[in-house]
């Protein structure tokens, strides 16, 4: 067990529970209140965080198993598990706002290997095979295909924004999640706004040139993407432009490949993309933004 970084956890927590999270998950009834309030949020976030951060636990029942094993002398007040996954799951909204304060800190830390290059992506997020009818979070996931792995799936999709930089992983601006079936290209339509001045570099599923030249005029961004083929278009008139249509789609493609690299990264370090043990919306959100912010922490610390 790693001491010092346990305990550097749990100031970090503190500090970031008093001066933001807890507004997040205020209870306002005694009717919800957990039966065992020995053990603050903070500690609670501390226990969930050392086990995923420092000893590869993703799973609530492999977390709350260590933590009864090594970790009762520093929280001797750990409540059952059901109550443990209860709490864990009321947390789910703090999670999100602990995401955001990360991903603030990250941006001012690294402002000078911040460019003017973004990259965008989504990464989806199973719950269940398209084989199966999903039932669990019906109002923030559905069903729809995903060309990459050619497999139809239920569950949600996970939006990035990232700024590109050179020679490493890039660093996340913006994420957000939508049902599995809604446009990549409509998902990031609330945040255009907020990407000025940039250089933007997606899929095809980004193509749209009326929204291009909106952006070029109105805020001197561009969305860079790979060559779509033309409905319609002559053999002769596709076979003239190949080459140069080839050579432009690589181009974007190499670009825009690190944004792959990151999600690859955030899979390997918290098995994110596996959402089939979820049975709840908070179990949901505590599943994803969990992640995120665990994969945050190999950054922080």
């Amino acid at each position: 067990m790693l001491e010092n970084e346990l305990i550097r956890l749990y100031f970090y927590f503190c500090e970031c529970y008093d001066s933001d999270l807890q507004w997040y998950c205020q209870r306002f009834s005694h009717n919800i209140t957990p039966k065992n309030e020995k053990l603050t949020d903070a500690e609670l976030l501390t226990i969930y965080f050392y086990c995923r951060r420092y000893e590869n636990k993703h799973l609530k029942s492999e977390i709350y198993d260590y933590a009864r094993r090594y970790l009762l002398s520093w929280f001797p007040n750990l409540p059952a598990y059901a109550n443990f996954n209860h709490r864990i799951n009321n947390l789910s909204s703090a999670l999100n706002g602990l995401v955001a304060l990360q991903l603030d800190k990250l941006q001012t830390i690294e402002n000078q290997s911040i460019g003017e290059i973004s990259l965008v992506d989504s990464l989806p997020i199973i719950m269940c095979s398209g084989k199966r009818q999903g039932k669990v979070a019906p109002e923030l996931s559905d069903k729809s295909y995903c060309s990459t792995k050619n497999l139809y799936y239920f569950g949600v999709k996970l939006h990035t924004v990232a700024f590109s930089r050179t020679k490493q992983v890039p660093l996340p601006e913006f994420m957000s999640i939508t049902p599995a079936s809604e446009n990549d290209l409509m998902a990031i339509y609330p945040i255009l706004p907020q990407l000025q001045n940039r250089a933007i570099f997606a899929d095809k599923a980004y193509t749209d040139k009326e929204l291009n030249k909106t952006l070029m005029h109105e805020m001197n961004t561009f969305i860079y993407t790979p060559i779509k083929l033309v409905k319609g278009e002559s053999e002769r008139l596709r076979q003239f432009k190949k080459a140069d249509n080839d050579l432009f789609s690589t181009a974007v493609s190499t670009i825009r490949q690190p944004i792959e690299s990151l999600f690859n990264w955030l899979i390997q370090k918290t098995d994110i993309q596996r959402a089939s043990r979820v049975r709840a919306t908070a179990g949901l959100m505590t599943h994803i933004f969990g992640a995120i912010a665990t994969a945050l922490l190999f950054w922080l610390f």
